[in-house]
């Protein structure tokens, strides 16, 4: 599965963030239907997750949780 690459801004710096599309669709549909954005869901997954995970990694397996319905 290819990565797709978003960039942005997280804490007042840029980053990216690479996920496979399954996820992107995901977090995507959570940013339509709370209205809110892009890089504020990202920072509140950012902010809880362990400093030592990878963001990618934290961003997915909030993913996975909001599918099973257990929405952080």
């Amino acid at each position: 599965m290819a990565l797709i690459k978003r960039s942005l801004s997280l804490h007042a710096h840029r980053t990216s963030l690479a996920l496979e599309l399954e996820f992107w669709q995901v977090v995507d549909d959570c940013v339509e239907a709370e209205n809110r954005s892009l890089a504020g869901l990202i920072a509140e997954i950012d902010d809880s997750r362990d400093p030592d995970d990878p963001l990618s990694s934290a961003v997915r397996v909030w993913a996975l949780n909001r599918v099973k319905g257990n929405r952080p």
